[in-house]
């Protein structure tokens, strides 16, 4: 059963690879460019989450899955 933190970490662990791949492809960052640059603690915070929510989705490779009725 997905829960809402499953959910929160899904949108932005979405949000890390995005931005990642806008870094990669036009080496725009744009986390940094909305929130006043790498080093804004706004930033900095989002930087934070999306590496947390990161990590709780390993957790969800290893949820046992409920077969569906």
């Amino acid at each position: 059963m997905t829960t809402v933190w499953d959910t929160i970490a899904l949108v932005l662990t979405i949000v890390g690879a995005i931005n990642w791949g806008s870094i990669g492809l036009f080496g725009f960052d744009i986390v940094a460019a909305i929130f006043g640059g790498q080093l804004s603690l706004l930033s900095r915070i989002i930087f934070t989450l999306v590496g947390i929510a990161g990590l709780w989705c390993i957790t969800l490779l290893f949820k046992e899955k409920v077969p569906k009725k």
